[in-house]
Protein backbone atom coordinates (compact mmCIF):
# COMPACT_ATOMS: atom_id res chain seq x y z
CA UNK A 1 0.00 0.00 0.00
CA UNK A 2 1.40 3.35 -1.03
CA UNK A 3 0.80 6.25 1.52
CA UNK A 4 1.24 9.90 1.01
CA UNK A 5 3.61 10.36 4.27
CA UNK A 6 3.85 14.13 5.25
CA UNK A 7 6.85 15.78 7.51
CA UNK A 8 5.23 17.05 10.53
CA UNK A 9 8.07 19.78 10.38
CA UNK A 10 6.01 21.37 7.64
CA UNK A 11 2.69 21.33 9.12
CA UNK A 12 4.82 22.92 12.75
CA UNK A 13 6.70 25.61 10.35
CA UNK A 14 2.72 27.12 9.62
CA UNK A 15 2.22 26.65 13.85
CA UNK A 16 5.43 27.78 14.66
CA UNK A 17 7.08 24.78 15.75
CA UNK A 18 8.79 22.05 14.06
CA UNK A 19 10.36 18.70 14.76
CA UNK A 20 12.53 16.82 12.41
CA UNK A 21 12.25 13.27 13.81
CA UNK A 22 8.07 13.60 13.40
CA UNK A 23 5.89 12.38 10.63
CA UNK A 24 2.88 11.96 10.04
CA UNK A 25 1.32 9.23 7.72
CA UNK A 26 -2.30 9.47 6.01
CA UNK A 27 -3.53 6.11 4.72
CA UNK A 28 -7.00 4.72 3.86
CA UNK A 29 -9.00 2.50 1.54
CA UNK A 30 -11.77 2.60 -0.82
CA UNK A 31 -13.76 -0.30 -1.56
CA UNK A 32 -17.39 -0.77 -3.62
CA UNK A 33 -18.81 -3.68 -5.04
CA UNK A 34 -22.44 -5.05 -6.72
CA UNK A 35 -23.32 -8.14 -4.18
CA UNK A 36 -25.76 -10.41 -5.22
CA UNK A 37 -27.12 -12.54 -2.45
CA UNK A 38 -29.25 -15.40 -2.61
CA UNK A 39 -31.30 -18.32 -0.06
CA UNK A 40 -32.63 -15.98 2.48
CA UNK A 41 -36.10 -15.75 3.88
CA UNK A 42 -36.26 -12.11 2.58
CA UNK A 43 -35.43 -13.62 -1.19
CA UNK A 44 -32.63 -12.43 -4.15
CA UNK A 45 -31.15 -9.24 -3.11
CA UNK A 46 -28.64 -7.13 -5.33
CA UNK A 47 -26.98 -4.19 -3.51
CA UNK A 48 -24.04 -2.01 -4.04
CA UNK A 49 -22.33 -2.56 -1.34
CA UNK A 50 -19.36 -0.70 0.70
CA UNK A 51 -16.27 -2.75 2.26
CA UNK A 52 -16.94 -5.85 0.47
CA UNK A 53 -13.10 -6.65 0.27
CA UNK A 54 -11.78 -4.70 2.67
CA UNK A 55 -13.49 -1.70 4.68
CA UNK A 56 -13.62 1.40 3.75
CA UNK A 57 -11.30 4.23 5.84
CA UNK A 58 -9.03 6.98 6.53
CA UNK A 59 -6.71 7.03 9.12
CA UNK A 60 -3.96 9.56 10.43
CA UNK A 61 -0.53 7.42 11.66
CA UNK A 62 2.04 9.80 13.84
CA UNK A 63 5.47 8.81 14.92
CA UNK A 64 8.20 10.88 16.91
CA UNK A 65 11.67 9.59 17.55
CA UNK A 66 12.19 10.63 21.00
CA UNK A 67 15.85 8.94 21.22
CA UNK A 68 17.49 6.02 22.45
CA UNK A 69 15.36 3.40 20.26
CA UNK A 70 12.36 4.97 22.01
CA UNK A 71 9.60 6.64 19.89
CA UNK A 72 5.87 7.79 20.80
CA UNK A 73 3.31 6.88 18.28
CA UNK A 74 -0.69 7.16 17.56
CA UNK A 75 -3.14 5.56 14.97
CA UNK A 76 -6.56 7.45 14.24
CA UNK A 77 -9.08 5.60 12.30
CA UNK A 78 -12.54 5.87 11.03
CA UNK A 79 -14.91 3.91 8.41
CA UNK A 80 -17.06 4.89 5.81
CA UNK A 81 -19.59 3.44 3.76
CA UNK A 82 -18.89 4.46 0.00
CA UNK A 83 -22.62 3.39 -0.89
CA UNK A 84 -23.85 6.30 1.50
CA UNK A 85 -21.40 8.30 2.03
CA UNK A 86 -22.43 7.93 5.69
CA UNK A 87 -20.36 6.67 9.00
CA UNK A 88 -20.16 2.81 8.72
CA UNK A 89 -21.14 3.08 12.62
CA UNK A 90 -23.68 6.06 13.27
CA UNK A 91 -22.50 8.36 15.81
CA UNK A 92 -18.86 7.01 15.89
CA UNK A 93 -15.37 8.77 14.83
CA UNK A 94 -12.61 6.97 14.72
CA UNK A 95 -14.57 3.78 15.64
CA UNK A 96 -11.90 1.21 13.88
CA UNK A 97 -9.05 2.08 15.73
CA UNK A 98 -8.08 4.87 17.93
CA UNK A 99 -4.63 4.92 19.97
CA UNK A 100 -1.35 6.08 21.43
CA UNK A 101 1.76 4.40 22.57
CA UNK A 102 5.06 3.91 22.75
CA UNK A 103 8.17 1.42 20.96
CA UNK A 104 11.49 0.51 21.84
CA UNK A 105 13.23 -1.10 19.16
CA UNK A 106 14.83 -3.83 21.63
CA UNK A 107 11.63 -3.70 24.33
CA UNK A 108 8.60 -3.79 22.14
CA UNK A 109 5.52 -1.96 21.79
CA UNK A 110 2.93 -0.50 24.31
CA UNK A 111 -0.34 0.91 22.93
CA UNK A 112 -3.60 2.35 24.64
CA UNK A 113 -7.01 2.71 23.19
CA UNK A 114 -9.12 0.81 21.08
CA UNK A 115 -7.43 -1.66 18.74
CA UNK A 116 -7.61 -4.97 16.84
CA UNK A 117 -7.98 -7.84 18.57
CA UNK A 118 -4.48 -10.76 18.49
CA UNK A 119 -7.32 -13.22 17.53
CA UNK A 120 -8.68 -11.30 14.96
CA UNK A 121 -5.12 -10.39 13.68
CA UNK A 122 -4.62 -13.61 13.40
CA UNK A 123 -7.30 -14.61 11.60
CA UNK A 124 -7.09 -12.11 9.28
CA UNK A 125 -3.14 -12.35 8.67
CA UNK A 126 -2.48 -16.25 9.18
CA UNK A 127 -5.22 -18.18 8.96
CA UNK A 128 -7.38 -16.86 6.00
CA UNK A 129 -6.63 -16.67 2.40
CA UNK A 130 -9.66 -14.35 1.74
CA UNK A 131 -7.90 -11.74 4.31
CA UNK A 132 -11.22 -11.52 6.08
CA UNK A 133 -12.87 -10.46 3.14
CA UNK A 134 -15.27 -10.67 0.14
CA UNK A 135 -17.81 -13.61 0.20
CA UNK A 136 -15.29 -16.25 1.05
CA UNK A 137 -14.29 -14.60 3.85
CA UNK A 138 -13.64 -17.04 7.12
CA UNK A 139 -15.75 -14.28 9.62
CA UNK A 140 -19.07 -16.58 8.16
CA UNK A 141 -18.40 -19.26 10.45
CA UNK A 142 -14.87 -18.44 12.73
CA UNK A 143 -15.70 -16.25 15.43
CA UNK A 144 -15.01 -12.44 14.46
CA UNK A 145 -18.54 -10.89 15.50
CA UNK A 146 -18.54 -7.35 17.89
CA UNK A 147 -15.37 -7.51 20.29
CA UNK A 148 -14.02 -10.47 18.24
CA UNK A 149 -12.70 -8.09 15.97
CA UNK A 150 -11.68 -4.76 17.71
CA UNK A 151 -12.10 -3.45 22.03
CA UNK A 152 -11.85 -0.62 23.43
CA UNK A 153 -9.89 0.66 26.86
CA UNK A 154 -7.40 -1.93 25.72
CA UNK A 155 -3.99 -2.11 26.48
CA UNK A 156 -1.96 -4.17 24.19
CA UNK A 157 2.38 -5.36 24.26
CA UNK A 158 3.32 -5.98 20.87
CA UNK A 159 6.61 -7.79 21.33
CA UNK A 160 9.92 -7.17 19.04
CA UNK A 161 10.20 -9.97 16.18
CA UNK A 162 13.24 -12.05 17.88
CA UNK A 163 14.82 -15.10 15.77
CA UNK A 164 11.44 -15.20 13.78
CA UNK A 165 9.22 -15.01 17.34
CA UNK A 166 7.14 -12.08 18.40
CA UNK A 167 4.07 -12.08 20.99
CA UNK A 168 1.15 -10.25 21.81
CA UNK A 169 -0.65 -9.56 24.98
CA UNK A 170 -3.63 -7.35 25.24
CA UNK A 171 -6.39 -6.75 28.06
CA UNK A 172 -9.31 -4.92 27.28
CA UNK A 173 -11.57 -3.21 30.75
CA UNK A 174 -15.03 -3.15 30.61
CA UNK A 175 -15.35 -0.26 33.05
CA UNK A 176 -18.58 -1.78 34.99
CA UNK A 177 -18.81 -0.20 37.98
CA UNK A 178 -18.07 -2.79 40.91
CA UNK A 179 -16.34 -5.66 39.65
CA UNK A 180 -13.00 -5.09 38.05
CA UNK A 181 -13.47 -8.56 36.02
CA UNK A 182 -16.46 -8.20 34.87
CA UNK A 183 -16.75 -7.95 30.73
CA UNK A 184 -12.98 -7.76 30.43
CA UNK A 185 -11.44 -9.24 27.64
CA UNK A 186 -8.14 -10.51 27.48
CA UNK A 187 -5.97 -12.11 24.68
CA UNK A 188 -2.46 -13.89 23.77
CA UNK A 189 -0.66 -14.62 20.97
CA UNK A 190 2.66 -16.10 19.84
CA UNK A 191 3.71 -16.30 16.40
CA UNK A 192 6.51 -17.54 14.40
CA UNK A 193 7.87 -16.40 10.82
CA UNK A 194 10.67 -17.56 9.18
CA UNK A 195 10.88 -17.92 5.27
CA UNK A 196 7.84 -18.97 3.97
CA UNK A 197 6.14 -20.60 6.97
CA UNK A 198 4.03 -18.25 8.98
CA UNK A 199 2.42 -19.72 12.22
CA UNK A 200 0.29 -18.28 15.50
CA UNK A 201 -1.27 -20.00 18.23
CA UNK A 202 -3.72 -17.19 19.81
CA UNK A 203 -6.19 -17.72 22.99
CA UNK A 204 -8.94 -15.18 23.61
CA UNK A 205 -10.72 -15.17 27.37
CA UNK A 206 -14.23 -13.31 26.94
CA UNK A 207 -15.96 -12.90 30.96
CA UNK A 208 -19.63 -12.48 30.28
CA UNK A 209 -20.29 -11.10 33.43
CA UNK A 210 -22.76 -7.80 34.03
CA UNK A 211 -22.84 -5.91 37.57
CA UNK A 212 -25.88 -4.96 38.60
CA UNK A 213 -25.20 -1.14 37.57
CA UNK A 214 -23.97 -2.65 34.26
CA UNK A 215 -27.40 -4.89 33.81
CA UNK A 216 -29.54 -1.96 35.19
CA UNK A 217 -28.51 -0.28 31.91
CA UNK A 218 -30.12 -2.93 29.83
CA UNK A 219 -33.48 -3.25 28.34
CA UNK A 220 -35.20 -4.17 30.23
CA UNK A 221 -33.63 -3.37 33.05
CA UNK A 222 -31.84 -6.42 34.59
CA UNK A 223 -30.03 -7.37 37.50
CA UNK A 224 -26.33 -8.25 38.31
CA UNK A 225 -25.75 -11.88 35.30
CA UNK A 226 -23.36 -14.04 36.21
CA UNK A 227 -22.62 -16.40 33.37
CA UNK A 228 -19.76 -18.66 32.33
CA UNK A 229 -16.93 -17.79 30.38
CA UNK A 230 -15.89 -17.53 26.72
CA UNK A 231 -12.52 -19.10 25.28
CA UNK A 232 -11.48 -19.34 22.51
CA UNK A 233 -7.58 -20.93 21.15
CA UNK A 234 -7.03 -21.21 17.49
CA UNK A 235 -4.31 -22.34 15.63
CA UNK A 236 -3.44 -21.25 12.12
CA UNK A 237 -0.54 -21.55 9.51
CA UNK A 238 0.13 -20.78 5.99
CA UNK A 239 3.00 -21.97 3.91
CA UNK A 240 4.57 -19.86 0.51
CA UNK A 241 5.39 -22.82 -1.96
CA UNK A 242 6.11 -19.54 -4.59
CA UNK A 243 3.35 -20.81 -6.96
CA UNK A 244 0.73 -21.27 -4.02
CA UNK A 245 0.28 -20.62 -0.53
CA UNK A 246 -1.33 -23.12 1.65
CA UNK A 247 -3.23 -22.49 4.81
CA UNK A 248 -4.53 -24.04 7.42
CA UNK A 249 -6.52 -23.14 10.88
CA UNK A 250 -8.49 -24.97 13.87
CA UNK A 251 -10.52 -23.23 16.31
CA UNK A 252 -11.78 -24.52 19.72
CA UNK A 253 -14.53 -22.46 20.79
CA UNK A 254 -16.02 -23.22 24.46
CA UNK A 255 -18.75 -21.00 26.69
CA UNK A 256 -20.92 -17.97 26.40
CA UNK A 257 -20.51 -15.65 23.39
CA UNK A 258 -17.35 -18.03 22.45
CA UNK A 259 -19.38 -17.84 18.58
CA UNK A 260 -21.39 -15.49 18.22
CA UNK A 261 -23.53 -15.48 14.97
CA UNK A 262 -22.61 -12.87 12.24
CA UNK A 263 -26.28 -11.80 11.67
CA UNK A 264 -27.61 -12.62 14.71
CA UNK A 265 -31.60 -11.98 13.32
CA UNK A 266 -33.44 -14.23 11.56
CA UNK A 267 -31.96 -14.56 8.08
CA UNK A 268 -33.53 -18.33 7.09
CA UNK A 269 -37.47 -17.21 9.04
CA UNK A 270 -39.05 -20.34 11.41
CA UNK A 271 -36.87 -20.60 14.48
CA UNK A 272 -34.20 -18.37 15.60
CA UNK A 273 -31.25 -19.59 15.09
CA UNK A 274 -28.86 -20.11 18.51
CA UNK A 275 -25.26 -19.42 18.22
CA UNK A 276 -23.31 -22.08 19.54
CA UNK A 277 -21.45 -22.42 23.22
CA UNK A 278 -19.18 -25.11 21.97
CA UNK A 279 -18.09 -25.87 18.82
CA UNK A 280 -14.69 -25.99 16.72
CA UNK A 281 -14.09 -24.25 13.46
CA UNK A 282 -11.97 -25.75 10.84
CA UNK A 283 -10.48 -24.39 7.53
CA UNK A 284 -8.08 -25.21 4.73
CA UNK A 285 -7.18 -22.57 1.45
CA UNK A 286 -5.30 -21.85 -1.21
CA UNK A 287 -3.86 -18.40 -3.28
CA UNK A 288 -2.54 -18.87 -6.77
CA UNK A 289 -1.13 -15.88 -8.00
CA UNK A 290 0.10 -15.49 -11.71
CA UNK A 291 1.04 -12.04 -13.18
CA UNK A 292 -1.26 -9.52 -11.82
CA UNK A 293 -3.81 -11.82 -10.83
CA UNK A 294 -4.49 -14.34 -7.83
CA UNK A 295 -6.84 -17.07 -7.07
CA UNK A 296 -8.14 -17.70 -4.14
CA UNK A 297 -10.45 -20.83 -2.15
CA UNK A 298 -11.23 -22.30 0.92
CA UNK A 299 -13.10 -25.28 2.26
CA UNK A 300 -15.00 -24.14 6.30
CA UNK A 301 -16.12 -26.20 8.74
CA UNK A 302 -18.00 -25.83 11.80
CA UNK A 303 -18.25 -28.58 13.88
CA UNK A 304 -21.80 -27.80 16.79
CA UNK A 305 -20.78 -29.55 19.56
CA UNK A 306 -23.97 -27.87 21.37
CA UNK A 307 -27.18 -30.19 21.93
CA UNK A 308 -28.37 -28.56 18.93
CA UNK A 309 -25.54 -29.89 16.35
CA UNK A 310 -26.37 -27.13 14.28
CA UNK A 311 -22.97 -27.62 11.70
CA UNK A 312 -22.69 -25.28 8.94
CA UNK A 313 -19.86 -25.95 5.95
CA UNK A 314 -18.75 -23.06 3.19
CA UNK A 315 -16.54 -23.34 0.24
CA UNK A 316 -15.75 -20.29 -1.70
CA UNK A 317 -13.50 -18.98 -4.81
CA UNK A 318 -12.46 -15.84 -5.86
CA UNK A 319 -10.15 -13.92 -7.73
CA UNK A 320 -8.33 -10.34 -7.63
CA UNK A 321 -6.66 -8.30 -10.47
CA UNK A 322 -4.11 -5.56 -10.17
CA UNK A 323 -4.27 -2.51 -12.42
CA UNK A 324 -1.35 -1.14 -10.33
CA UNK A 325 -0.16 -1.18 -7.08
CA UNK A 326 -2.45 0.16 -6.07
CA UNK A 327 -5.80 -0.41 -7.80
CA UNK A 328 -7.20 -4.17 -8.42
CA UNK A 329 -10.58 -5.60 -9.04
CA UNK A 330 -12.09 -8.94 -7.65
CA UNK A 331 -14.61 -11.26 -8.12
CA UNK A 332 -16.00 -14.05 -5.08
CA UNK A 333 -18.62 -16.20 -4.79
CA UNK A 334 -19.23 -18.68 -1.43
CA UNK A 335 -22.02 -21.15 -0.62
CA UNK A 336 -22.93 -21.96 2.87
CA UNK A 337 -24.75 -25.25 4.08
CA UNK A 338 -26.33 -25.38 7.43
CA UNK A 339 -27.54 -28.34 9.02
CA UNK A 340 -30.62 -28.46 11.82
CA UNK A 341 -31.80 -25.03 11.71
CA UNK A 342 -28.19 -23.13 12.13
CA UNK A 343 -28.58 -18.98 10.90
CA UNK A 344 -24.76 -18.70 9.27
CA UNK A 345 -25.19 -16.27 6.31
CA UNK A 346 -22.23 -15.02 3.64
CA UNK A 347 -21.15 -11.69 4.40
CA UNK A 348 -18.01 -10.40 3.61
CA UNK A 349 -15.92 -7.71 5.43
CA UNK A 350 -18.09 -5.31 6.23
CA UNK A 351 -21.45 -6.76 5.94
CA UNK A 352 -22.73 -10.18 7.25
CA UNK A 353 -25.15 -11.29 4.85
CA UNK A 354 -29.06 -12.35 4.54
CA UNK A 355 -28.70 -15.53 2.51
CA UNK A 356 -26.65 -18.80 2.21
CA UNK A 357 -24.95 -17.71 -0.91
CA UNK A 358 -23.43 -14.76 -2.21
CA UNK A 359 -21.59 -13.77 -5.51
CA UNK A 360 -19.05 -10.20 -4.99
CA UNK A 361 -18.10 -8.24 -7.81
CA UNK A 362 -16.37 -4.80 -7.27
CA UNK A 363 -13.21 -2.59 -7.17
CA UNK A 364 -10.43 -1.35 -4.66
CA UNK A 365 -8.54 1.56 -4.56
CA UNK A 366 -5.46 2.24 -1.53
CA UNK A 367 -3.98 4.81 -0.89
Amino acid sequence: MKKHVLALAVIGSLAGTAHAQSALTIYGIVDAALVRERGGAAGNVTNLSSGVGAATRIGFRGTEDLGAGLSAHFVLETGARIDTGNADVPGSIFNRQAYVGFKHTRLGSLNLGRQLTPFYLTLIGVADPFSAGYAGTARNLFPSAGVYTRTSNTIMYISPLTAGFTAELSYALAEQPGDSTAGRQIGASLGYSNGPLNARLVYNHRNNDLTAAAGAAQVPPSPAVDRDIGRNVMLAANFDFKVAKAYAAYSYNEGSNSSPLPNAGNPYGGVRPTASNDSRDMLVGATIPFGPNTLMASYIRKDDKSLFNQDARQWAIGATHALSKRTSLYTAYAKISNKNGAGYTVGNNTDPGTGDSAFNLGVRHTF
